[in-house]
């Protein structure tokens, strides 16, 4: 396949989800320690809307890929891991932000997802040599713990009042919310993939 056609424009997407990562994580370390500064405020939004960014491109390269019909080999390998190193990455800087000491629920969330994503990312591996990758597809419980766990985020990473809402409350529910999402559908996957080890 020639270079014109790997470069779709849901492959674009995907790739700058993935160059956006880094600018993401310095702009998370550039936040200063008194958070009721101007600049704290500037930079704290700046960072939530770059993660923002992300996610939404994590839709739109999905929805362009069935809607111009522009699926390809690369964007089924790139997808999952803009995903992966999207995810893993906010949750680490949160652990990071939020001491274990005091939030030991964000960390034990963190280590759920995390756990859960290389778990299926090795039996989506395993069901490739076996040749049938495609009956683990996403399923609608992973979509909903997919949303769910973005809004968790950006609520976190947001840490101000949103339209006098506390967000770090709304935060925390939504990424318990999420990690139960998550349990429940890393054992579906689970029970499909533990198939392929009985035949």
């Amino acid at each position: 396949m020639s270079r014109i056609h790997l470069m779709t424009i849901p492959n674009i997407l995907t790739l700058s989800r993935i160059a956006l990562i880094p600018l993401f994580v310095v702009l998370y370390y550039c936040q200063p320690t008194y958070t009721d500064t101007p600049i704290f405020t500037w930079i704290n939004f700046s960072l939530t809307g770059v993660y923002a960014a992300i996610s939404l491109t994590d839709y739109l390269d999905g929805y362009l890929a069935r809607k111009l019909n522009m699926t390809s080999k690369l964007g089924a390998f790139l997808d999952p891991v803009a995903d992966k190193l999207m995810v893993s990455t906010a949750l680490v800087l949160l652990v990071d932000y939020y001491p274990s000491n005091t939030h030991w629920y964000i960390s034990v969330c963190a280590l759920i997802i995390i756990s859960r994503e290389i778990l299926v990312s090795a039996l989506r591996e395993w069901m490739s040599t076996v040749g049938q990758r495609s009956t683990i597809n996403v399923s609608f419980i992973g979509k909903v713990k997919t949303f769910v766990q973005i809004f968790a985020i950006l609520f976190l990473l947001y840490q101000q009042p949103f339209f006098g809402l506390p967000s770090f409350e709304i935060g925390v529910f939504l990424l318990v919310v999420a990690t139960l999402l998550t349990l429940y559908s890393g054992l579906i996957y689970l029970k499909e993939g533990i198939k392929t080890f009985k035949s």
